[in-house]
């Protein structure tokens, strides 16, 4: 039976009397050994040793598989915007109002920059604004002023044009008259010298009176005189007929000389608009030397934590760094996954971030993945067409933002190292 107790004996050697002892005095020849274990025992440790490995494969698969559901990596950092201020216009620091690491909102006054000399050159560009505008105004009177002083000269040309040619025309009639007049006296003075000579011969034979003979010399006489008169009125006629039309002319070259009015009104249009745009000329400047005066006063453009490189004193020019703000509100994880683990990585999916300077946890998810490796954007870029080319697994950013909320105690700095977990099979 499996149950009962089997008991072995053995022989053992004689084991010779101690001195002393009496002879024939022997141990006993037999011994008796304890039982063997039972056969049981042995499947119950190869049973537990079974379990232990099926515990430790079903454990192991668990965990495989939560490996499989996240990517992480060591090489990522908080990272943010830095906003740095510079100066606008040159000059004189009176005033800053900041320390280094001073938490300023979008707005507050910073840096305080001379002003006087810009105030000097915005009350400079009044003056000269109000100088253009009244040179403007009395250029724009001006042209209606033209307008209708070339319309009357235009007018009065025309007419003294009429005016003169019906004077040359009277005239020139005036002139025929005198010649008609000046042929009928000398037909009457040859008619009155041939009576003259005839009654002279009548005379001299004593056929005529003395007194016939004085009549007709007399006549003789009127008739040349006549003749005399009516030569110097068709002179006088001439005269005036050469006058009208020295009139004429001079009136004609008037009529020309007003009709060259609508240029001259041009031209006055064209000075009416360079003096308008005189004035927006200096408008401008004035805009200009208003601008320069804002620019002396340097506000924070965002809120967030200061760090200043200037000084009271301080002799800025434009373009040089005054202030740098970091707006806490806006940074995210810059997280250089390997290209290998970006198979499954996508857009929206959640993020868990492990900071190493605090012991807690945010929460994000992933925003976007760069456009190329950082090996692209670096000083030196890798030319792996020269000949001596080396496969390295390259690292690609990743932009994480954090949830609403989650750096409400603005804890996070920008260059914190950062490990994110980003679940892809979830």
């Amino acid at each position: 039976m499996a149950d009962q107790t089997k008991y072995e004996t053995t022989v053992a050697p004689e084991v010779p009397p101690a001195p002393g002892a009496a002879e024939g005095a022997r141990r006993p020849a037999t011994e008796w050994h304890a039982p063997e274990a039972p056969a049981p025992r042995s499947r119950v440790g190869w049973i537990i040793a079974a379990l232990v490995v099926v515990v430790l494969a079903v454990a192991g698969y668990f965990v495989w598989r939560y490996m499989n559901t996240y990517e992480s990596t060591d090489d990522a950092q908080v990272d943010g915007h830095l906003n740095a201020l510079s100066a606008r216009v040159a000059g004189y620091v009176t005033e800053v109002d900041v320390d280094d690491n001073q938490y300023v909102d979008k707005g507050q006054k910073l840096v305080q920059i001379d002003p006087r000399d810009y105030q000097v050159a915005v009350e400079k560009a009044k003056a000269d604004l109000a100088d253009a505008q009244a040179a403007a105004q009395a250029s724009n009177i001006n042209v209606p002023v033209e307008n209708v002083s070339t319309a009357s000269m235009v007018s009065a040309a025309e007419a003294e044009v009429t005016g003169v040619h019906a004077a040359l025309s009277a005239a020139q009639q005036q002139a025929d008259a005198a010649r008609s007049q000046l042929q009928a006296a000398q037909a009457n003075n040859v008619r009155a010298q041939a009576d003259l000579a005839r009654y002279k011969t009548l005379l001299a034979k004593d056929e005529t009176s003395q007194q016939i003979y004085d009549q007709a010399d007399a006549a003789a006489k009127a008739n040349a005189a006549a003749v005399d008169s009516a030569r110097a009125g068709v002179a006088a006629a001439e005269q005036q007929v050469m006058q009208g039309e020295s009139r004429v002319s001079q009136s004609e070259a008037n009529l020309k000389s007003s009709q060259t009015g609508p240029q001259q009104v041009q031209i006055s249009q064209a000075k009416a608009r360079a003096a308008a745009a005189q004035v927006e000329q200096k408008k401008a400047v004035l805009d200009q030397a208003e601008l320069n005066l804002q620019y002396c006063t340097l506000t924070a453009p965002v809120s967030g934590v200061v760090s200043k490189n200037v000084e009271v004193g301080n002799n800025v020019q434009p373009g040089q760094t005054l202030i740098s703000i970091v707006p806490l509100d806006d940074i995210w994880i810059t997280a250089n996954f390997k290209e290998t683990q970006l198979a499954h990585m996508r857009k929206g999916q959640a993020v868990t971030i492990a900071v190493d300077a605090y012991s807690r946890e945010y929460h994000g998810k992933v925003d976007s993945i760069a456009g190329a490796s950082g090996a692209r954007f670096s000083l030196l870029p890798p030319e792996n067409a020269t000949g001596n080319y080396v496969k390295v697994v390259q690292r690609v950013p990743v932009k994480i933002v954090l949830d609403p909320g989650e750096n409400k105690d603005h804890l996070l700095r920008l260059g914190m190292s950062v490990e994110p977990k980003v679940y892809v099979n979830e």
